[in-house]
C-alpha cells in the first residue's frame, strides 16, 4: 500500500492505525486519549486539514489533530450519546452534522464552528423503532450543489430532508416504502442525484426527492443488502456501493457506477470476502485509493480507482468506517 495513515474504526477495538501505508499496525491505546474497547461507529476528516480527524463513537465524539496519534473527547452535548454517522461540509468545513443512536436516543447535532459547540437539530425521530428498538442515524449528506439541503438517512425510520441547513425537517415517506435506512449521498452527476441505501433496494432521485427510482439491485448486482456508499471527489458520476448477501452475510463486494446510478460493474477482489463489505472510502487527495472493509474485518486496498484490489494481511474485528491520510 502507498505511504499514508489509514484508520480503521472498529466496533469493541477502538481505531487501529497504520502509519506507513498498512504495512504495521497498532491499537489506539488509552494512553493516547481514546477510551478502552470503543465501539467507533464513525470516521472522518477535515477536507482543509485531513491530518484532523472526527470519531463517532459509543461514549461521544473524540478530535484527533495528528492523523489519529492522539485523541481528545470533546466536551460537547454528544457525550451523552452513542454516535453513529458524521458528515462535515466540504466547501464549509466549520459546518458539521452528528448523528446519534441505540442504545442512546436518536438525535442530531449541528456545529457552525468547527466542532467547537454544538446545536440540537429539530428533527422528529421515533423513540422506538422495529429491528433494532432505539433507532440510529446511519448517513447524513450535505447537497454539494446547494449546501443548505441536507439529507439524513436512520435506521429503522426512514429519510428527512432539510432545506434550510438543518433548522427545519420534512420526513419522506411513500415513496421509498422501507425505513430500514442503511446511508445517503448527494452527487453533483450530472445529474445531480440524491441515493438512499435500504436493507434490500438502492432508491435514487433526480428531483429533489419529489420522485425516486428503484435501482432493482435484485437484477443489477449479484447479491441485495447495500451499506455503504461513497462518490469520486474529481468525477460525481463516479459512484461506489458496498453490498453484500445478508448482514453480517457470508461475501460481499464494491459495486461502481461512471454514471451517477444507471449502471454498475462489480469489482473484482483477490480473495473472496468473509462477510457482507460494510464500508468504503475514496481518499480526497488521491481518488485513485479506494479502501473497502468488510463486516468482519477484511481491509482491500486498491491504487487504481477500484479496477483491481489487494487484501491487506491485518484483519480486524468489526470494521465500521476507514480514513486514509496522504
Amino acid at each position: 500500500m502507498a505511504q499514508m495513515t489509514i484508520l480503521v474504526g472498529t466496533v469493541g477495538q477502538g481505531i487501529m492505525r497504520s502509519p506507513d501505508g498498512g504495512e504495521t499496525w497498532r491499537r489506539v491505546g488509552i494512553g493516547q486519549g481514546l477510551h478502552s474497547d470503543a465501539l467507533v461507529r464513525a470516521l472522518v476528516h477535515d477536507p482543509r486539514q485531513p491530518e484532523r480527524v472526527y470519531a463517532g463513537t459509543d461514549k461521544g465524539l473524540y478530535r484527533s489533530d495528528n492523523a489519529g496519534e492522539t485523541w481528545t473527547l470533546l466536551d460537547a452535548p454528544l457525550r451523552e450519546y452513542a454516535v453513529w454517522a458524521l458528515t462535515i461540509d466540504a466547501q464549509e468545513p466549520d459546518v458539521m452534522f452528528a448523528g446519534t443512536g441505540t442504545p442512546t436516543p436518536s438525535t442530531l447535532y449541528r456545529s457552525s464552528d468547527a466542532s467547537m459547540s454544538w446545536e440540537r437539530c429539530g428533527v422528529e425521530i421515533a423513540k422506538e423503532c422495529p429491528n433494532v428498538g432505539v433507532p440510529r442515524i446511519t448517513g447524513i449528506a450535505i447537497d454539494p450543489l446547494e449546501r443548505r439541503n441536507v439529507w439524513v438517512g436512520i435506521e429503522v425510520d426512514g429519510v428527512r430532508h432539510s432545506r434550510d441547513g438543518g433548522k427545519t425537517w420534512t420526513a419522506i415517506n411513500g415513496a421509498i416504502p422501507n425505513p430500514d435506512v442503511h446511508n445517503v449521498l448527494v452527487v453533483a452527476g450530472p445529474p445531480k442525484t440524491v441515493f438512499v441505501l435500504v436493507n434490500n433496494e438502492v432508491y435514487t432521485s433526480v428531483d429533489e426527492g419529489a420522485s425516486w427510482k428503484a435501482v432493482r439491485i435484485r437484477d443489477a448486482f449479484p447479491w441485495t443488502y447495500p451499506r455503504g456508499i461513497a462518490v469520486h471527489p474529481h468525477d460525481p458520476k463516479t459512484v461506489f456501493v458496498t453490498i453484500g448477501d445478508a448482514t453480517p452475510g457470508r461475501i460481499g463486494a464494491v459495486m461502481r457506477s461512471r454514471d451517477a446510478g444507471q449502471t454498475w460493474e462489480k469489482l473484482p477482489f483477490p480473495v473472496q470476502s468473509n462477510s457482507a463489505i460494510w464500508f468504503v472510502h475514496v481518499q480526497p487527495a488521491n481518488p485513485n485509493v479506494v479502501l473497502a472493509g468488510s463486516r468482519y474485518g477484511y481491509l482491500y486496498c486498491s491504487h487504481d480507482g477500484g479496477d483491481s484490489w489487494t487484501k491487506s494481511w491485518r484483519e480486524f474485528s468489526e470494521i465500521s468506517s476507514i480514513v486514509s491520510i496522504p
